[in-house]
């Protein structure tokens, strides 16, 4: 179904992604055309919601969003194990991971409409959960939000409260995986990361948040603030929009409640996602390996060493 959008969305379009009739509509049959031909790609989603979220967070660049349309459908069969295969919400580990808080969308959107998305990794017990069932729980979240045209135009705000987090979470991977979760995480899951808000950093994670946030690209670093405590981060974040527990109006249990009716909603779309496939052996073994041409030696050994320095109880 064709979602309609409100006067106000349609100038964002406009003013930032230059979309406007037209162009959305030549651009659709150029990525629609492209996908028939394309012997790469044995079968794909074309609805124009599905394609738009890479012609949107590519400002209508055609080549980029057919690269990064190729990379996410070669991200999603490769790594599909871990990240993308059975993102089934009514899973009862990742039911009940989400019923800890582990990461859940407030309902309001803010003053530009953003959606904001909360990660609490600090309820997250590596000895109790996986790497893979962390990874589906974010691959869950991302996909259902990317659903929605209104997100896709608009962007996305992430709210991460570190608070309890510990060194033992840092060795849920290895660091060549943490690297290319970050680089490949930023270029191929078609988002608009709009700001990302840091609070209740734990001293002894530093270095790993330090060292995280020089994989991001510089536009996206810049958006990037963190803060000492929940209450400084009211003034860039409406604190009416977060859980009561944060300072806002309403329980954190009502609005993991009100995220849980979105994702069954979009479920079966989600699931469906999972019959898309691409020809592996037509892809470059750097390619098919998720490996990012940015890293360098040094960044890599820097972090191996912080990694080997850890001491977890």
């Amino acid at each position: 179904m064709e979602q309609s959008l409100s006067i106000d969305t349609l100038k964002i379009a406009k003013e930032e992604l230059r979309e406007d009739k037209a162009t959305r509509n030549n651009a659709l049959s150029q990525m629609r055309l492209w996908l028939k031909q394309n012997k790469k790609i044995i079968h794909s989603r074309s609805d124009d919601s599905f394609l738009l979220r890479f012609l949107r967070a590519k400002k209508f660049s055609l080549t980029l969003a057919q690269e990064t349309l190729e990379r996410y459908l070669l991200m999603r069969q490769t790594f599909g194990h871990r990240l993308f295969k059975v993102l089934d919400i009514t899973c009862p580990r990742l039911e009940k991971l989400l019923e800890l808080g582990y990461i859940f969308v407030v309902p309001k959107r803010d003053k530009n409409g953003r959606r904001i998305i909360i990660t609490r990794p600090g309820v997250f017990n590596p000895s109790l959960w996986t790497n893979a069932e962390m990874c589906r729980m974010h691959g869950v979240t991302y996909e259902t939000l990317m659903e929605d045209q209104e997100n896709q135009i608009r962007g996305f705000v992430h709210y991460v409260d570190a608070a309890g987090m510990c060194l033992q979470q840092l060795t849920l991977f290895t660091p060549r995986e943490a690297i290319r979760i970050v680089k490949n995480g930023e270029r191929t899951i078609p988002m608009r990361h709009k700001e990302i808000y840091g609070v209740n950093i734990p001293s002894s994670l530093k270095f790993a948040l330090d060292f995280g946030i020089t994989l991001l690209s510089e536009k996206i670093r810049s958006r990037v603030k963190i803060f000492s405590s929940i209450e400084d981060s009211h003034t860039y974040v409406d604190k009416s929009l977060l859980p009561k527990e944060y300072g806002g109006e309403m329980e954190m249990s009502k609005m993991i409640g009100l995220w849980k009716q979105e994702l069954l909603e979009k479920r079966e779309q989600i699931l469906k996602n999972e019959k898309m496939s691409v020809r592996e052996d037509m892809f470059s073994e750097s390619a098919r390996q998720g490996r990012v041409s940015a890293l360098t030696n040094h960044s890599h050994q820097h972090m191996v060493g912080s990694f080997r320095q850890l001491t977890v109880d």
